[in-house]
């Protein structure tokens, strides 16, 4: 490799671990990026040259080894060119997984993850699975940490989630078990067609030795074997009812009821299914996945459990700033608990069609509270729902209304700029506001 001239197309936080990554086996690199002020340009050494405008076909051209961010697509005309001229082409991930191949890593394990919703908390999840059994592991990829940034001869286990578009590049991976999720039509601007966006998650199979199936999705189904599965039904890893509660199983055997979870929904009772299959194909205990599992609240602002008060569940969804994201965190969530689901919502819908939220809605029995610039058109498609001025009322009301065993979730459908800097200040917000009650009350 030494001997080949590399090309970094696109800089930033996966830009600056590719030309880390060549830098310290004593290689040049030379980075290309199309904006005049690209995020990482005062971390690059200076000798590392940075050609800033639009690519240049023939310049591309002239390199062997082109390494492309994903938020490159591999269609680009330049790029193009230069691959029919000769250059290989790979991304971030490849490179990882070549360097896992060398002797170095030859003990460590990897899983691979991907799917359209839920793939970072699996990622995550699994992660602290994995340090609660005591294994050395590296967590990142399409979330966190660049997965060059990760490699370190102690780790034991890799756990990364990929994007699609990460996928589209890569081919080396040789995973222990790999899983695509779910699928649903994302990222449609950048496939030519559905089919498409569903071959470039497939690739992940193609480079693992065993394959995770979600069984209620048949887009995630392979012939590649071998294989296992989640899903809710009671096969392998699934869900079984004991004495009128659903449980976490395999093979019919419980494992964990559903109420000593924090994640909230049917949903996240998947997603939890998919980490207990991942982590015991790479040998990492039952009883201290089932541990971590009870301890772990989901990823900030994402259904995010919060606190349980006076036997009450509240749940920050604050990153919800869309009608789809809020009709997932909804859907049948109120089959998942014992009471009823109290629901907040509003902010600025963007111009949002809000009659889709309406089918939703009607499965929800308990308060729906409504604030924010679009308060009114939301609060329209439920008959009890009510508008108050703010979050704090929002939050007031429902602990006036709430008892033991009811679920309350903000997912406000909607952007937050109306009142606060960003969602992340909206959640914290209301955690802030959730936590007063329980002081209040202690």
């Amino acid at each position: 490799m030494t001997s080949k001239r590399v090309a970094i197309i696109g800089l930033g936080v996966t830009g600056l671990s590719c030309v880390t990554f060549f830098n310290n086996k004593g290689i040049n690199v030379t980075v290309f990026d199309t904006r005049s002020a690209p995020p990482g340009k005062d971390s690059l050494d200076i000798n590392t040259e940075l050609v800033i405008g639009p690519l240049s076909a023939t310049r591309l051209s002239s390199y062997d080894l082109l390494v492309v961010s994903p938020g490159i697509a591999i269609a680009t005309p330049a790029i193009a060119t230069a691959i029919e001229a000769g250059a290989e082409v790979v991304g971030d991930i490849e490179l990882f997984a070549r360097e896992l191949a060398t002797p170095a890593y030859q003990d460590a394990k990897l899983v691979t993850i991907t799917g359209s919703n839920g793939k970072s908390t699996v990622t995550t999840l699994l992660g602290e699975m994995a340090a609660h059994a005591g294994v050395k592991v590296g967590v990142g990829g399409n979330i966190g940490v660049p997965a060059l940034d990760l490699l370190s001869p102690d780790k034991q286990l890799y756990v990364l989630e990929l994007s699609s578009f990460q996928l589209e590049t890569t081919s080396s991976l040789n995973a222990d078990v790999s899983t695509i999720l779910n699928i649903s039509e994302d990222h449609l601007d950048r496939y030519p067609s559905y089919q498409a966006y569903i071959d470039a998650k497939h690739k992940i199979y193609t480079q693992s030795k065993v394959c995770l199936i979600n069984r209620d999705d048949p887009l995630t189904f392979t012939l590649q074997q071998p294989q296992l599965s989640f899903g809710v039904d009671h096969s392998e890893f699934g869900l079984i009812a004991q004495q009128g509660e659903p449980f976490l199983a395999q093979n019919q055997q419980p494992l964990l009821p559903c109420s000593a979870i924090k994640l909230s929904g049917k949903h996240n009772w998947m997603n939890a299914l998919a980490a207990l299959a991942l982590g015991q194909q790479v040998d990492l205990p039952m009883k201290a996945m089932l541990a971590a599992l009870q301890t772990y609240k989901g990823l900030s602002h994402r259904c995010e459990f919060v606190a349980e008060h006076q036997g009450v569940r509240w749940i920050n969804d604050s990153k919800a700033t869309n009608i789809g994201a809020t009709q997932a965190a909804l859907l049948g969530l109120s089959e998942t608990i014992t009471g009823k689901v109290h629901v907040i919502l509003g902010g600025d819908g963007k111009g949002a069609d809000f009659t889709e939220l309406a089918p939703v809605l009607t499965e929800i029995k308990g308060q729906i509270v409504c604030f924010g610039q679009d308060a009114a058109l939301i609060a329209a498609q439920h008959p009890s729902a009510i508008i108050v001025a703010d979050l704090m009322q929002a939050v007031n009301h429902i602990e006036q209304h709430a008892t033991t065993g009811d679920l309350a979730i903000l997912t406000p459908a909607c952007a937050s700029l109306d009142m606060y800097k960003n969602f992340m200040a909206r959640g914290n917000h209301f955690i802030q506001l959730v936590n007063q009650l329980t002081e209040a009350s202690l």
